[in-house]
């Protein structure tokens, strides 16, 4: 018998919904609020740090390392995180993580050389630290806030946001990094961490994935029991452990972090400097992250066999806009091409993060979304990091753009693959999730 949430009732995602579901949840609310303030501080943070190293550096090799930084820890501290996120409050973790990533980025004010690059790894590490913990504490409590007949709405909302952060924050980022400098990036980055803290200290809401254990010991974390708990969840549900490998295969986008940023300094460059042409491709990068779950979503409706489907298809359009990428001969062809290829992979996103929502039990949540998580950086950092080997070893980046979009032809047919094993499951056991 499946120990799933019943699915939402069917309905379309829809602007009006985001209003009604915003207004009707003031926890989701503020969480909502967090995340405006906070990823909008990112990528005026993200576009400074490309714009240091290729400065420092001008090599995109090194733009790959900085990548690989800010994301291949989660990997590694995926378990933990979410076994410690499974144990005490979600709330105590976003609130510390915040504090300690707003410290965290003052600390790069004081990169000026090359020489100095060092600092800026060590606190890169620091700050993902933090992130690996508070990403599945945030994606974990959203059904507790609002429901499972809410989820995807939600999960929509918050991808959707992110995306329009990216592109408002990726677009003033490179116009204060322009005018104002790096700093002025980095001081409003450690703000809005704050901002965020003191938005989540403000949410109320039960969470029951504590009250069977009690006070978590240390002993336990430095060990493997809750660990090895969640593993052998996942490996007793197959249905499961695929949907775990769909952001695994959305991480070979990866290296568009150091695709867009190569391709808009020597590429297309604006106003004489590259850090304009960049932003603008990132830019563009969050318009098609902000079309692809509203369009997805007006689809899908709350049909998991919908959102499977929406999965394959949006693996196949990033794979196709990425070959049309690679042949673009403006910066608005290029950055037409870049909304259509983000636009499927934040479908992915969407419907992967819902559909684990909608068969995970949340006692295991915290665990199942580290190890989601994990799984997209340890895929995005190594794409990252080759993209930027194989230009500085002399591939031009309109190939690796070309290769990217074929690559993205690999985990669509593992997931055609996938989806005939949802159909016999669902053969077998009609009563399971649709």
């Amino acid at each position: 018998m499946s120990t799933a949430p019943s699915p939402p009732s069917p309905s379309h995602i829809s602007l009006s919904r985001y209003y009604r579901l915003v207004r009707a949840h003031p926890n989701f609310r503020r969480l909502w609020m967090a995340q405006v303030v906070s990823e909008l501080g990112d990528w005026f943070y993200f576009v400074a740090i490309c714009d240091l190293v290729l400065r420092l550096t001008g090599s995109a090799q090194f733009v790959g390392a900085v990548v690989v930084l800010m994301i291949l820890p989660e990997f590694f501290l995926g378990p933990t995180a979410g076994a410690v996120n499974d144990r005490v409050s979600r709330k105590a973790v976003m609130i510390a993580a915040d504090v300690a990533r707003a410290l965290i980025v003052l600390g790069m004010l004081l990169i000026e050389t090359k020489d100095e690059l060092w600092l800026l790894y060590l606190l890169l590490v620091g700050e993902v630290v933090s992130a690996s913990f508070f990403e599945p504490a945030r994606t974990a409590v959203i059904p507790n806030i609002v429901g499972g007949q809410e989820a995807l709405t939600a999960n929509a909302l918050s991808a959707a946001t992110w995306s329009f952060n990216l592109a408002v924050g990726a677009g003033l980022g490179g116009l204060v990094v322009h005018l104002l400098g790096r700093h002025s990036a980095f001081l409003i980055n450690s703000i809005s961490f704050l901002a965020s803290a003191a938005l989540i200290a403000r949410m109320h809401f039960a969470e029951p994935h504590i009250e069977p254990h009690g006070r978590l010991a240390w002993t336990e974390i430095l060990g493997l029991g809750p660990i090895v708990e969640g593993f052998r969840y996942v490996k007793g549900n197959p249905r499961l452990l695929s949907l775990l490998f769909l952001k695994f295969g959305l991480g070979f986008l990866g290296a568009n972090l150091v695709l867009l940023p190569v391709m808009g300094v020597r590429e297309f460059p604006l106003a004489a400097t590259g850090v304009l042409g960049m932003s603008t491709l990132f830019m563009f990068r969050g318009v098609g992250a902000v079309i692809g779950p509203f369009l997805g979503g007006r689809l899908a409706g709350s049909s998991q066999s919908r959102m499977r489907a929406g999965v394959l298809a949006g693996y196949f359009a990033a794979g196709l806009f990425y070959l049309l990428f690679s042949r673009a001969e403006s910066l608005a062809a290029a950055a037409a091409c870049v909304v259509g290829a983000h636009a499927g992979g934040s479908v992915i996103w969407v419907f992967s993060t819902t559909l684990l929502q909608l068969n995970t039990e949340d006692r295991f949540r915290g665990r199942i979304f580290a190890v989601d998580f994990g799984l997209n950086t340890l895929s995005a950092s190594i794409s990252a990091y080759l993209s930027g080997f194989a230009v500085d070893h002399g591939m031009p980046p309109r190939d690796l753009a070309l290769t990217l979009g074929f690559v993205m032809f690999l985990p669509a047919a593992a997931w055609a693959l996938g989806l005939r094993l949802w159909r016999e499951a669902a053969a077998a056991s009609p009563a399971g999730p649709g």
